[in-house]
């Protein structure tokens, strides 16, 4: 029978790379809209209708980033029958590694059991996991690694400032990982980023880690944003890079099998779908609701709750859809792989060893 599937265009000369497999983490608090209320001034009606959520997670003291990137990891080779041995590379997206050296890749690389990748952490907030998986395909098509293991991991809750109205609502932590290979047929399509710096004070950290260096008592750096600016530009200008990249992938908004954008706030996810003119039938990522903002994870928990969930069949094509500090964005389309055996969810906390870095709810902010 000849296979009709919608191809994903790739150059012809690279080795064609693809999503084997998918991992996730999610803390063990499960923080509620009244709970949150009950230290800052707002509630559960006026929560929801900003921003579509209605709980979030957070990790506990023993939940590090480095053991939560590890348990998405482990989760993903396993899904896509890879033994760690076989990865050349790690990538970790994250903001929330308070370490600036060694990187987080290197820790996980290790703790996996990973013989001497290479291994790297980048920043590129919550378009990370899309830098990550672009940066992953490219070395798998120009074979400088046969597989790389591409990690979203954050624990933004330890950079809020939790009695500020506007921003403690927010976020949430988890990791997300992905394995990507060689494949058949081409599984991931060519990106479509950039970066618009000057709006680069719209989301930010409030001050400098060297602001504590000999200042006793400075306020802990935390997450600050503009919200009504973050949504008006990522409402407008994220449409026209979703359309470049189904045409850099060469496939239609009606070969579409899902629409994964980044998880920041449900009024900007609704207001891209209806940008783009997506089908009634395209399944559209709306898990913002129960995990909230997970900044570099947001994509692949939301990839892995809904194949997991069987919202949208593995094999399908999915567009990928990110923005965030910077501002920085980043698109493509995939191919989904097939549904994985375990689903995210609520993980134990003993599930996580503890590791390197601390908890420090001393915060300030400003938000959506």
């Amino acid at each position: 029978m000849t296979d009709r599937r919608p191809r994903i265009a790739a150059p012809a000369h690279s080795t064609p790379s693809a999503v084997l497999g998918i991992g996730s983490y999610v803390p063990s608090l499960r923080v509620t809209n009244a709970m949150l209320c009950e230290r800052i001034d707002s509630s559960d009606e006026w929560i929801r209708t900003r921003s579509g959520i209605r709980t979030r997670h957070w990790a506990t003291e023993q939940e590090t980033v480095e053991g939560m990137a590890v348990a998405a990891a482990e989760q993903a080779l396993r899904h896509a029958g890879i033994s760690a041995d076989r990865v050349g590379c790690v990538i970790v997206s994250t903001v929330s590694h308070l370490w600036q050296f060694p990187s987080l890749a290197v820790a996980v690389a290790d703790r996996i059991g990973a013989r001497a990748p290479g291994a790297f952490d980048l920043t590129a907030g919550c378009a990370g996991f899309c830098y990550g998986l672009a940066l992953a395909s490219d070395m798998v098509g120009a074979r400088s690694s046969e597989h790389v293991l591409v990690i979203g991991v954050e624990r933004l809750s330890e950079q809020l400032d939790h009695d500020d109205r506007t921003t403690a609502f927010l976020f949430g932590d988890g990791a997300g990982a992905a394995v990507v290979g060689p494949a058949d047929e081409p599984g991931i399509g060519p990106v479509v980023w950039g970066s618009d710096g000057s709006h680069r004070d719209t989301i930010r950290q409030s001050a400098s880690w060297a602001s504590l260096r000999g200042t006793p008592g400075a306020p802990w750096p935390v997450i600050t944003m503009q919200g009504r600016e973050v949504f008006r530009w990522a409402a407008y200008e994220m449409v026209p890079v979703g359309v470049r990249a189904l045409e850099r992938a060469g496939v239609g908004i009606g070969d579409l099998d899902a629409f994964v954008p980044h998880q920041a706030n449900l009024r900007i996810t609704e207001e891209l779908a209806k940008g783009l003119g997506l089908p009634a039938r395209v399944a559209v990522a709306r898990t913002i609701t129960d995990y909230g903002n997970s900044s570099a994870a947001s994509i692949p928990l939301a990839l892995h709750r809904m194949l997991s969930d069987g919202e949208v069949a593995g094999g399908g094509l999915a567009l990928l859809l990110a923005f965030g500090t910077g501002l920085v964005y980043a698109g493509q389309v995939v191919r989904l792989p097939p549904a994985p055996p375990v689903p995210p969810g609520p993980s134990p906390a003993a599930a996580v060893p503890a590791t390197a870095g601390t908890r420090n709810p001393t915060d300030e902010g400003e938000a959506v």
